[in-house]
């Protein structure tokens, strides 16, 4: 008998364990390719070149790796890669693989890869002679009365013989004797048996036993044989024997019957009376052993039941032999068959397998990617084993069936791995039977990384303040930055882009990035007034191929320190000044003025003025924000005709800094000469309120002309700014450095100064500095030309127009004239 592992293995040949199928590989997969070879064949066999008949590349076999699957547990043949030949690799027994099947074919399959292809072969194992038939008993024993009469029929024991075909038992032989002949019949199934036909009546006085021996012969060259003894023993008479009403029972019993289910029931009839008629049933003595176990017969009813599990799989059709014997002295006994057909139920849950998988899946691949190959099973039959396949939905993934009962796992849409990386399918396997049975299997899917992120950040641009003179080193900032990617594609580099223009070089003189972290730092320290911003552009990519990358722009605006000491302007530093003081000068008369500047912005850059001594305290007073000297009270007779000032300028900063200006004034007696001309007195003053006059008509112009000037190039760049859409980083406010306090009114020596030159000159000596709208180099303005021309004429603009003091009415002094008086126009 076929070990039951073996003959569930015979059931799963067909089974392929697996093999990945790329696009393309199943026109070839519908070629077979078949081989016949005896059973029994020497490990090293040829079974046939499939290199050859599949006409495959015998040069490449090698590195596409050809190779066998097959549904078994054991691997019976094997390719080999220099010749192109399968061989036998482990002993075919075709026995143990098919039992009593009439054919017994292997399907295999075979597999290369680079490209993946798939094949199938089949292998007829062809039967040899090389079993002998079997009785299942060593003796026979029969008890035949020697009342019956001749034609009887006794059924003998059956040889089993596992050959088959010509190989397989043939026919039985009985040895010579004068009382019985011996009939070989052909069960439906084709299987041979023989019965004992008794040809003339016994007499038991003469003969009270009798010793035969059957034969039985197979169809092999040379044939094989087994003999058995038969054992008769002759009985007394005993006139009937029971008769069945029906020689031939047939019964349908579905295979999950529970035990004690009724199969058939049996009846024979006995003419005799008494003992002699009264019939007690058994099974035969040549049932097989597994009737015994699945079966049970009422000896007085003749009730065939169900005693163990039927299982369709396993067997679809019992024989069973029922004798039916009286109680008589010597009871005779009569036969009969039934026949039980196993019906299928849906018991069998199908059986999913899944082999080599493609995983990783890279997320760029294309659709109907095939990612694994499915083979399920299900041992029942009809609609009971006829299996689908399906995956939750919405999954890109889909099942498609290629050959019946595989399955193949595409991709039906695109992959994303940042946002699943990794899937784990549910398949599930349903067959069609009532109620319906399913299996479930799970098939993980990797999802592999490819550079389709560019790196990310939070915003794409920085606005930085660092205050000035920062030491050397400083981290000023840590670049927010990442890439949804895996590494290595997500491991980010950091560069400075170099700059077009003349920034180009200050921005690598002054900071750095480190490459791995992206922390921006500045190499030496900012200074406020050298450099007020700076334009750079983080430059990130990744580790992915093709590189990726995104630029961020970073700007940098230094804000100011108070780190300038105030400058004087007027009277410079290293000249000698000398104010003249008429005697008798009124109180509020302006001596002179202090100019004063700082570098610094804001209210770093507020200049206070007070005196900080004086050879006569009580004669002066210094104006807090305009820096004007007048008198304190009117100069008398007794003051000194020398006095000595030293005013104190002091900035708005934080701490305070502060310098000191030094000035001469001379007292003097009036001129006989200004006596003469204008006896009155009253011409000079009528002259300096003229000249005072015009001074404040040109301050009046000119700072009409340079807010007209200003609201001009704001209005230009408001509408630039609409059209780019760039949104402009400088506050307007940041035009104006001073506070409102700021002088604009400059007296000197009875004159004005226009207060908008005072407020550049102090402000900047930069035009680019001093007008957040000039941020580009060599940006040219009104505004930037006005104030390259203040600062050409810084100081000497001061000693020009300082000098019409000292000159006689109407005139002003040239400064490179040497201090000649000029004639003013009237």
């Amino acid at each position: 008998m076929v070990p039951e592992a073996w003959r569930r293995g015979l059931v799963r040949t067909g089974r392929v364990l697996g093999v990945l199928l790329l696009l393309g590989a199943f026109s070839k997969a519908s070629t077979v390719i078949h081989y016949e070879i005896p059973e029994e064949r020497e490990k090293g066999f040829s079974v046939g070149n499939v290199v050859a008949d599949l006409n495959l590349d015998l040069d490449s076999l090698l590195a596409r790796r050809l190779r066998v699957v097959s549904g078994a547990s054991r691997r019976f043949f094997e390719v080999n890669w220099e010749t192109g030949e399968m061989l036998v690799s482990d002993r075919l027994d075709r026995e143990e693989l098919c039992g009593t099947l009439p054919s017994c074919t292997l399907t295999l399959e075979l597999v290369v890869e680079k490209p993946l292809e798939l094949f199938s072969a089949e292998v007829v194992i062809q039967d040899i002679n090389d079993n002998n038939p079997a009785f299942p008993t060593r003796e026979m024993k029969l008890e035949i009365s020697e009342a019956m009469a001749p034609g009887t029929r006794f059924p003998l024991e059956s040889a089993h013989d596992p050959d088959v075909g010509s190989n397989s038992l043939q026919t039985y032989e009985l040895s010579r004797n004068e009382y019985f002949a011996l009939r070989v019949q052909t069960r439906e199934d084709g299987t041979k048996y023989a019965e004992l036909v008794l040809e003339r009546a016994l007499d038991r006085e003469r003969e009270p036993s009798l010793q035969l021996v059957l034969t039985a012969l197979d169809g092999g060259s040379p044939a094989r044989s087994a003999s058995l003894p038969i054992l008769i023993t002759v009985l007394d008479a005993n006139d009937n024997a029971p008769s069945f009403n029906q020689s031939l029972y047939r019964a349908r019993v579905p295979e999950d019957a529970p035990p004690g289910t009724r199969v058939v029931q049996v009846l024979a009839t006995d003419l005799d009376e008494g003992p002699n008629g009264d019939i007690i049933y058994s099974f035969g003595s040549h049932n097989r052993a597994v009737v015994r176990e699945l079966f049970a017969l009422d000896m007085v009813t003749g009730v065939l039941t169900i005693k163990g599990r039927l299982d369709f799989e396993d067997t679809k059709l019992h024989e069973i032999y029922i004798q039916a014997k009286d109680q008589g002295a010597n009871p005779e006994g009569a036969h009969c068959k039934v026949l039980v057909e196993v019906v299928d139920v849906n018991d069998n849950a199908p059986e999913i397998t899944v082999t080599s998988v493609y995983s990783p899946v890279p997320e760029d691949a294309p659709l109907g990617t095939v990612i694994a190959l499915l083979s399920v099973t299900d041992l029942d039959a009809g609609d009971n084993g006829l299996v689908s396949c399906e995956l939750p939905p919405g999954l890109p993934f889909s099942l498609t069936s290629t050959f019946k009962n595989y399955f193949t796992l595409k991709t039906s849409a695109g992959l994303d791995r940042e946002a699943v990386s990794e899937y784990n399918l549910s398949v599930t396997a349903r067959d069609a039977g009532v109620p319906s049975l399913s299996a479930v299997t799970a098939v993980r899917v990797q999802v592999s990384d490819v550079n389709d992120n560019p790196p990310q950040s939070s915003q794409s641009s920085y606005d930085v303040y660092v205050e000035e003179n920062n030491p050397p080193g400083l981290p000023i900032l840590n670049l927010s930055v990442w890439d949804p990617d895996a590494p290595p594609n997500a491991r980010l580099s950091f560069f400075l882009l170099e700059q077009p223009g003349a920034d180009s070089a200050l921005v690598g003189r002054y900071f750095t990035i480190n490459r791995d972290t992206g922390v921006l730092s500045s190499l030496m320290p900012l200074d406020y007034e050298d450099q007020r911003e700076f334009e750079l552009t983080a430059h990130i990519s990744d580790g992915g191929s093709p590189v990726l990358a995104t630029n961020i722009s970073v700007n940098i605006y230094v804000t100011d320190r108070n780190d300038n000491v105030p400058q004087v302007l007027y009277p410079r530093l290293g000249h000698s000044s000398m104010e003249m003081l008429p005697r008798g000068s009124p109180m509020g008369h302006v001596v002179s003025r202090v100019v004063g500047w700082d570098p610094d912005a804001g209210h770093n850059a507020w200049l206070s003025y007070s005196l900080l001594d004086a050879s006569n305290q009580s004669l002066f007073a210094v104006g807090l924000h305009t820096g004007q000297i007048r008198t304190a009270r009117p100069v008398q007779d007794t003051d000194s005709p020398r006095q000595i000032l030293t005013v104190l300028i002091k900035d708005n900063g934080e701490p305070s800094l502060s310098t000191t200006a030094t000035l001469t004034v001379s007292v003097t007696e009036e001129s006989p000469e200004a006596h003469a001309e204008f006896p009155s007195g009253s011409a000079p003053r009528e002259q300096n309120k003229n000249l005072t006059f015009y001074l404040l008509l040109s301050l009046i112009l000119v700072s009409v002309g340079f807010a007209v000037t200003v609201l001009g190039v704001i209005i230009f760049k408001i509408y630039k700014w609409k059209q780019s859409r760039d949104l402009y980083r400088a506050p307007v406010s940041s035009l104006y450095r001073t506070p409102a306090t700021s002088l604009h009114v400059d007296a000197v020596r009875g004159g004005m100064m226009p207060p908008h030159l005072y407020h550049q000159m102090y402000l900047t000596t930069d035009s680019r500095r001093s007008d957040p709208l000039l941020k580009k180099p060599g940006a040219a303005s009104p505004l930037a030309s006005r104030q390259n021309t203040l600062r050409s004429c810084d100081p000497a603009f001061y000693r020009q127009v300082l000098g019409a003091e000292s000159a006689p009415p109407g005139q002003v002094r040239d400064s490179k004239s040497s201090g000649k008086p000029v004639q003013l126009d009237k």
